[in-house]
């Protein structure tokens, strides 16, 4: 491995990670290229390369490994650029790709201006450790339902249909009215859905402790009806700092929940959402939008703007208003947080009640 001089000029270097090896490329002051090497991707192999070195600007793709990456290059001192994949095409999309000249090119634009790279910021260390339960969580319902799509399919096929219900009761209604030996194999998959509705429970509740106890404000959150645990604990842990924000509406964008645009001279056509940011948290408000605007969702403000949204018509009327009432709820939620406030269902639309009067 060649070291890296340092010299009198500081360094940016670019690393372009990979699940064994990573590869590095210094550029110095002038952009002439100091050193490249490769390291293993570990965190002794990494701080002793960077354990050394003088104060340097490292640019990092964001991955799998960039969370406890950035975190690690953070402590021993350096500045670090965690650059968004979508704005890097001229990496993914070059005729010449491979690790080393990746890490150059992400020194280079590092070198050049970082806010061409789009940074975006990691959850802490703790933050991260919680989220993973709700991946977990995540993880066993989605095994659950693919387990129950999978013997409702198995019985359709022979002439049965199983029992109406959701996916928590499946099991235990199979196994009242005695239906587990239907064909061969389905006692096998309702055993295994029981122990997934079980193994999701425990979360459910570790979920619930997690609010109480570490992060109390999901509490303001939850006011708003539809907003449940689950969500209010990944809007905080995705979000983490909500002064990080300088408006509330800039969640929105954040999270995905704009449309894309792409416009030219006098074309400006209507394109979806851009889906940026986390995808597991922008699921969980389009979710909490579907209660909000479904039959047993209450009268609120969020409920009246997609009504009139809906009422436009046309083949995606309705599911462009679910997609506006999570952008908007996402910018409540924020609100709510920043201004400890008492959620109001129906501020707007007492205001004009009153104007009507």
């Amino acid at each position: 491995m060649r070291k890296i001089i340092t010299g009198e000029h500081p360094l940016t270097i670019g690393l372009d990670l990979g699940d064994r090896r990573s590869y590095l490329c210094a550029v110095d002051a002038n952009g002439e290229v100091s050193s490249r090497f490769s390291v293993p991707t570990t965190q002794r192999a990494l701080q002793r390369v960077f354990g050394g070195l003088a104060a340097s600007r490292c640019v990092i793709e964001v991955g799998t490994h960039s969370p406890w990456v950035s975190r690690l290059l953070a402590s021993l001192g350096h500045e670090v650029i965690v650059a968004n994949a979508r704005e890097v095409r001229s990496i993914s999309h070059s005729r010449s790709k491979n690790d080393a000249a990746d890490a150059e090119q992400l020194a280079r634009l590092g070198r050049a201006d970082p806010k061409l790279l789009k940074p975006i910021r990691h959850r802490s260390e703790q933050a991260q450790r919680d989220r993973a339960r709700l991946s977990t969580r995540d993880g066993l319902v989605r095994a659950r339902t693919a387990l129950i799509n999978q013997a409702r399919s198995l019985a359709k096929a022979l002439g049965h249909r199983l029992p109406a219900c959701d996916g928590a009761s499946f099991a235990r209604r199979l196994q009242q009215e005695h239906l587990e030996e239907l064909f061969p194999g389905l006692a096998a998959l309702v055993e295994c859905i029981a122990q997934l509705s079980q193994a999701i429970r425990a979360q459910d509740r570790e979920i619930e402790r997690l609010c109480q106890q570490r992060y109390p404000e999901t509490a303001l959150l939850r006011q708003v009806q539809g907003v449940g645990p689950i969500t209010s604990l990944a809007y905080v842990l995705t979000v983490e700092d909500p002064r990080r924000f300088a408006k509330s509406r800039s969640v929105g964008p954040y999270l995905g929940l704009r449309p894309k645009q792409r416009q030219s001279g006098d074309r400006d056509p209507q394109l979806r959402i851009s889906k940026q940011g986390d995808a597991f948290l922008r699921r969980m408000l389009v979710q909490a939008s579907h209660y909000i605007l479904g039959p047993f969702g209450p009268d609120t403000d969020l409920r009246r703007f997609g009504e009139r949204l809906s009422a436009r018509g046309g083949r995606l009327a309705r599911k462009k208003a679910r997609v506006a009432v999570a952008r908007k709820l996402a910018v409540l939620l924020h609100r709510l947080w920043i201004t400890a406030e008492l959620y109001e269902p129906l501020r707007v639309g007492a205001r004009e009640e009153v104007l009507t009067d």
